[in-house]
């Protein structure tokens, strides 16, 4: 029996040297899914979005021009119209009477753009990345939604800290009630700009429907002017806008806190009536918050077919 050749142990040799400059596989474990990595991505998502937000000061400023503009602007020249044409205002001033639409309005704007973001997330390739983590895609439209609705609530809280200009008084309660009702609002307007949002590939595209949604929305909530007295048609369409359930119970909450005949109060602050029944206003909030759960659960939909 012969011994290992020369030849063979130059082949050892090599193979050995081979072993040892051959690099370490490390093993990669994936975390399994569960509730506490769902909860986890929603948290992640949601402080990308504040992060987002205050690190772009130039969107903070511009997403107050128009609200301020509207409340300063035309509610001044809106008051004056009336006041020298002898209309119903009385002692009330008609930028008190756009305050809470002007509220909306700026949650509105903000809460859409935030939702925009899912778009450019789309062009950049960062969804892709998201999508792809091993979490639920519910976890991430949940974070989405519940963080463009609390960024939407802090640019409002920029408006209700400008409640004497419209002449609303400073009550803790007051500036409770209306960011609680903003948030609720800014939820829904949030769920539905995410739903616009799962398809959508261009940024383009999204605001140009963004644009075509706010606009009807805005003046078809009762924002600008009060829900009696309206013809047929128009009634109809404020009684289907979704945006006049948010605005109609800030209105309400401002006006219980204001010394007013209850003559001024019947016609500015008359509420959303279904066949002559009043909508309480319990159920306006439940509605506005019943519509931001069905629209998430449909963007939760169509992140789910979402590639």
């Amino acid at each position: 029996m012969t011994g290992p050749t020369a030849a063979d142990e130059e082949a050892a040799m090599a193979g050995t040297a081979q072993k040892a400059a051959a690099p370490e596989v490390v093993r990669v474990r994936v975390p399994d899914r569960g509730l506490r990595q769902d909860l986890r991505a929603v948290k992640i998502v949601l402080h990308r979005e504040l992060i987002r937000f205050w690190r772009d000061k130039l969107r903070m400023v511009s997403g107050l021009v128009q609200p301020v503009l509207w409340l300063l602007v035309m509610g001044t020249g809106l008051s004056n119209l009336v006041t020298s044409g002898g209309g119903p205002a009385g002692n009330v001033d008609l930028k008190t009477f756009i305050y809470p639409g002007v509220c909306a309005m700026s949650v509105m704007f903000t809460a859409m753009f935030s939702a925009g973001s899912i778009v450019w997330d789309r062009e950049f390739g960062f969804l892709r990345e998201m999508l792809v983590a091993p979490v639920s895609r519910s976890a991430i439209v949940i974070g989405k939604c519940v963080g463009g609705a609390l960024v939407a609530t802090l640019q409002g809280v920029v408006i209700v800290m400008l409640a004497p200009l419209a002449g609303v008084p400073y009550d803790p309660a007051l500036m409770l009630q209306l960011i609680g009702l903003m948030f609720i609002g800014a939820f829904a307007l949030t769920g539905f700009g995410v739903m616009m949002a799962a398809r959508i590939t261009q940024m383009q595209a999204f605001f140009g429907l963004m644009q075509m949604a706010m606009m009807p929305m805005m003046f078809l909530s009762g924002a600008l002017y009060p829900l009696n007295g309206l013809p047929t048609w128009l009634s109809v369409l404020t009684r289907f806008n979704p945006l006049t359930y948010a605005v109609d119970p800030m209105r309400h909450v401002v006006f219980a806190h204001l010394d007013v005949s209850q003559r001024l109060l019947r016609t500015f602050d008359p509420g959303v009536t279904w066949g002559g029944w009043t909508v309480p206003i319990w159920l306006e909030i439940l509605i506005v918050l019943g519509m931001g759960l069905g629209l998430m659960l449909v963007a939760i939909v169509e992140f789910r077919r979402a590639d």
